[in-house]
């Protein structure tokens, strides 16, 4: 099937309001990730201890690592949910909807008693909630990546959806942030502040989702009676070697994150290699960088296409895994923060601003939802064990067993990169290039 890069896409140019919705969609990401990544640094760092107490610190990390990927393996059930939703009713009640869900569930972490007070009650309270986070950030990626993208000009869409992807390292940055503030606070108040925190976040996404308009493309569907009665049984019937290709290709940044930056943050800590402080300050080190790099790399997808980016990417990982360890190994907190600058910079923040345009141009508009959302969540489950994994390959191997394994990330990425369709190929951007050129530009609406 031909790629619908030049159909079905809204103005040329993009909507008058493709900047407000993609900075809307981001404002969203940037709380939904905030709220599940900073589920993950709590897990690393003090989870062990406070929901899973045991006479063996590596029993209780692997408690929390299994907690951490419940959360996880949830994300496909909220993919399903999202994706059905979006192609029947629209993408926007989905990202409010989903947010509003994430908010409640991580508020509620702060407030949930230990395993000292509770008892066995405690840690079931946790696996309960990080079960409803995983089903709303699920739900949550589509509907802000398919607003921004069917907005967006038709030559800026990996630009425009890697703001999107940014959400990622800047949820990232202000949980570390708020981590490296609380880490001085004393007892519990060291992690629960700052899920406590993440309410405001969500008011203020809220207020800026509220006004994000529905995308035109949706509409179109909508509008030519093209909505599909069960989107996840027709693209599953009709697409389903995209959602396998996409499957590989989003383990290879999601499953990969997992080994160099989540078990990392614990395997710093447990060799003693670097303090909680100066593990969370790499992190959001390479936060702050990634911003910048994810915005760049996607757009740099709309200059060479969205394969070569990731060709190449992915074998620089393949190519990064045993120097990885190697160079943490010093226990240098210079090649610490290096080492974690270039794991979250190029190995993830590049792929993440690829699959923002290429995953829905994989799959036709009226299925877009449920394709996309598909390929991105279910491959999310592997991400979800891969501490839990890692962690059981470190006993076994040392640190080659968690190299290797990042190794075997970074090669089924470009085995899946090789075998899917470019889709802004030479011919397609030409194609843009003439139509942005005869199409006269609408007005841009900032507000």
């Amino acid at each position: 099937m031909r790629s619908e890069a030049l159909t079905m896409r809204g103005p040329v140019h993009g909507t008058p309001d493709a900047r407000r919705v993609a900075w809307g969609s981001t404002a969203g990401a940037v709380i939904e990730s905030y709220d599940f990544i900073g589920f993950g640094t709590a897990a690393a760092l003090y989870f062990g201890h406070a929901f899973f107490p045991s006479a063996s610190p590596v029993i209780g990390t692997l408690s929390a690592f299994a907690t951490l990927g419940v959360g996880f393996v949830a994300r496909p059930i909220g993919g399903i949910i999202g994706g059905h939703l979006g192609d029947k009713i629209g993408r926007k009640p989905v990202l409010v909807a989903s947010l509003i869900v994430m908010g409640l569930a991580t508020f509620a972490i702060g407030l949930l008693p230990t395993y000292e007070t509770a008892g066995v009650l405690a840690p079931a309270l946790l696996v309960t909630v990080r079960i409803i986070q995983g089903i709303a950030y699920g739900a949550e990626w589509g509907g802000a990546i398919l607003m921004t993208y069917e907005h967006a000009p038709w030559r800026r869409k990996g630009a425009f959806t890697g703001i999107v992807q940014a959400g990622f390292p800047i949820g990232l940055l202000l949980a570390n942030l708020v981590f490296l503030v609380s880490v001085n606070l004393s007892g519990d108040w060291a992690w629960r502040v700052p899920f406590l925190a993440s309410l405001i976040l969500v008011i203020v996404g809220l207020i800026v989702r509220a006004k994000v308009p529905e995308s035109p493309v949706f509409e179109d569907v909508r509008d030519s009676g093209d909505i599909v009665k069960a989107p996840i049984v027709q693209v599953l019937r009709e697409d389903w070697r995209n959602v396998l290709r996409g499957i590989g290709l989003r383990i290879a940044e999601t499953a990969g994150y997992a080994v160099a930056i989540t078990y990392m943050i614990s395997y710093l800590k447990s060799e003693e290699l670097a303090t909680s402080g100066e593990t969370i300050m790499a992190l959001c080190i390479a936060s702050a960088v990634g911003i910048g790099a994810t915005i760049a790399w996607g757009g740099l997808t709309d200059r060479i296409g969205r394969r070569p980016v990731y060709l190449w990417v992915t074998l620089f990982g393949a190519l990064w895994a045993i120097p990885m360890f190697l160079l943490v190994n010093t226990a240098s907190l210079i090649a610490i923060v290096v080492t974690v600058i270039v794991s979250y910079a190029v190995c993830q923040n590049a792929l993440a601003g690829a699959q923002g345009a290429w995953f829905p141009e994989l799959f036709q508009a009226k299925t877009r939802s449920s394709g996309a959302s598909l390929a991105y969540q279910i491959s999310a489950m592997i991400s979800g064990v891969t501490p839990f994994v890692t962690t059981l390959l470190f006993l076994w191997l040392g640190w080659l067993g968690p190299a290797l394994l990042f190794l075997a990330y970074s090669a089924l990425g470009l085995v899946s990169a090789l075998l899917t369709r470019e889709t802004w190929g030479r011919a397609e951007r030409e194609a843009a290039d003439r139509a942005t050129a005869e199409t006269p530009a609408e007005p841009v609406r900032l507000s």
